[in-house]
């Protein structure tokens, strides 16, 4: 399909590149098993987005993954971006973190004991992030943002929160909150199921909006506990924000004393060991991670100061635990992988690709001029469909733009390239892409798109 790709060729000007759709793939064995999740689970999956809602039609059943590929039930091969919503930086299946979570496993899968390698993992963390002096392992993203928001709302007393509209932060209730009419609202419940007095202690503003945060503590004066914050806001698009703009959080938040979390649960260990935090030169009051250290198992943490995680049960009074936190297996898999997030260069050479690979697909869409950006940081992109040159706001993404989505993601998908089947949602590069793999992409990337802007 990609023999072309040998050929040099110009981003700007291909006369190879074809408007023509794709036929699709075969999804018969995909569709067969979806129909049979749909007597199992709600809408055949176990997390919502699965379900190619958005999408063309039915979700892809995967069998197997290797480096950057994925193949499904009916043996399509894809080249892969959204490598597991982002923990995978090295790939599928890398050799050094399966290896050693296969000798882990000889010796016992859960103990629900300390175990050394509780000690190793949290040592590779601390002793190369700044921003945080201790941590406690939980069991993924979600319950260590809200372990953090419990902390937070222990160390201070406070009962609010304050969140942005456009950041999400896993489905803990008090955070399941979306904006209300006003500048500065209490939040609404997004979700079925979660009670309104659980919104009412969560305040939801815009991002990138200065006036509404210095109003909400002047509505809230010493009531607001946290303000939470992706500092790479990465769920509902790729809405990046500006340093200035985070500084005047941490500093508004010291003089409230409030406490700023940063909700690193996408961004840690993805632009550097140290995140957002380091990238930015920032440092938050509690930080949550996850993805990434548990390198495709499931895993979060939280960190802090040694002052506040001194709140934290059995040392406070702050309760959190769990049968399944610092699992070995999963501990197992995070030290293999952040070992190799250590190694020389590995991150100047990620991004590296991931620019060469995101300015030559935009050098192709303006050549063309079409409504089509990218936007990236570090090895994260986000193709949106708008002629704006930065997007901060989650009310500032084109709704219109899903429709094109919608035909890219069938388009690449017959092309053999994977992304989260949501417009909304942002892909990822690992160091398992290689050059040809990314040609190649880029490759089925212009035809797509020639089909989408020009083709039948």
């Amino acid at each position: 399909m990609f023999d072309s790709i040998k050929k040099k060729f110009s981003a700007e000007g291909d006369e190879t590149v074809s408007s023509t759709a794709k036929p699709d793939i075969s999804r018969e064995k995909s569709a067969e098993l979806y129909e049979k999740a749909k007597t199992y689970f709600p809408g055949g999956v176990n997390s919502p987005v699965r379900a190619f809602k958005s999408v063309y039609g039915t979700p892809l059943f995967i069998e197997k993954g290797d480096g950057c590929q994925l193949w499904d039930a009916d043996g399509n091969q894809f080249i892969d971006f959204c490598c597991s919503w982002g923990p995978l930086i090295l790939g599928h299946n890398h050799p050094k973190v399966r290896e050693q979570v296969i000798e882990v496993m000889k010796n016992g899968m859960s103990f629900g004991a300390p175990t050394a390698l509780e000690n190793e993992l949290a040592e590779l963390i601390l002793k190369h992030n700044k921003y945080i002096q201790k941590l406690r392992f939980v069991s993924s993203g979600t319950e260590a943002v809200m372990s953090a928001i419990r902390l937070a709302r222990g160390y201070t007393k406070r009962d609010k929160i304050l969140k942005f509209e456009g950041c999400y932060h896993g489905h803990s209730d008090s955070l399941l909150v979306k904006a209300g009419s006003g500048l500065v609202t209490f939040g609404e419940t997004s979700s079925a199921g979660v009670p309104k007095a659980f919104a009412d202690e969560t305040i939801v503003v815009a991002l990138n909006d200065k006036a509404a945060i210095k109003t909400a503590f002047e509505d809230f004066k010493r009531q607001i506990a946290a303000i939470i914050i992706e500092p790479v806001p990465a769920n509902n698009g790729l809405l990046l924000q500006e340093r200035e703009y985070l500084q005047f959080l941490r500093d508004i938040c010291t003089e409230n004393g409030t406490l700023l979390i940063f909700d690193e649960v996408i961004s840690g260990f993805r632009l550097g060991f140290e995140g957002a935090a380091g990238y930015y030169q920032i440092k938050p009051d509690i930080l949550t991670y996850g993805k990434i250290i548990g390198g495709g198992l499931p895993v979060g943490c939280y960190g802090s100061s040694v002052e506040i995680m001194a709140q934290v049960s059995p040392d406070g009074g702050v309760y959190q635990g769990g049968t399944l936190s610092g699992n070995p297996v999963a501990m197992a898999a995070g030290i293999a992988q952040l070992t190799e997030l250590l190694r020389s260069n590995f991150y100047r050479d990620l991004n590296n690709k991931t620019a060469e690979f995101v300015e030559a697909i935009q050098r192709f869409a303006t050549a063309r001029n079409y409504k089509f950006k990218i936007f990236s940081i570090g090895s994260v992109f986000w193709f949106a469909f708008t002629d704006k040159e930065a997007i901060r706001r989650a009310d500032e993404i084109d709704p219109a733009g899903m429709e094109k989505f919608k035909k890219l993601h069938r388009e690449l998908l017959n092309r053999g390239v994977y992304l989260g089947p949501s417009g909304y949602e942002v892909g990822f590069i690992s160091s398992a892409h290689t050059k040809i793999d990314l040609e190649k992409a880029k490759r089925a990337i212009f035809d797509s798109l020639e089909v989408v802007f020009n083709g039948k």
